[in-house]
């Protein structure tokens, strides 16, 4: 699992590559809690080059948007891979993450 940070107008920009399961899982989090305390709290999530995401990975999306959400913040994905859209959309975790397919509209969101 590689990650990749950048920063646009203040807002985090982090993105993932390769498969979120439960090996990088711990690895993963806690640099996203890193980005997220160090930041505003506001954090879009690329996962365009995440090809498989397992319940371990589905945990750190939540950990991450609960630390966001603790600095008065926000998480948004972005790009989604069908199989990574698939299994968001099979636990219903539409219904709680700000989901786009443009970086200026996440951006947009997060401002």
């Amino acid at each position: 699992m590689i990650l990749t940070h950048r920063i646009i107008e203040g807002i985090d920009i982090a993105a993932l590559s390769g498969r979120l399961v439960m090996a990088d899982a711990p690895q993963v989090r806690q640099k996203l809690l890193e980005i997220i305390e160090q930041g505003n709290g506001k954090l879009i999530l690329n996962l365009a080059e995440v090809g498989f995401m397992d319940s371990s990975g589905l945990s750190v999306l939540v950990s991450a948007f609960k630390a966001a959400r603790a600095k008065s913040g926000d998480l948004a994905l972005l790009y989604l891979s069908p199989a990574v859209r698939s299994l968001i959309e099979l636990t219903r975790l539409q219904q709680v993450f700000a989901i786009f397919d443009d970086e200026a509209a996440a951006l947009a969101r997060l401002r």
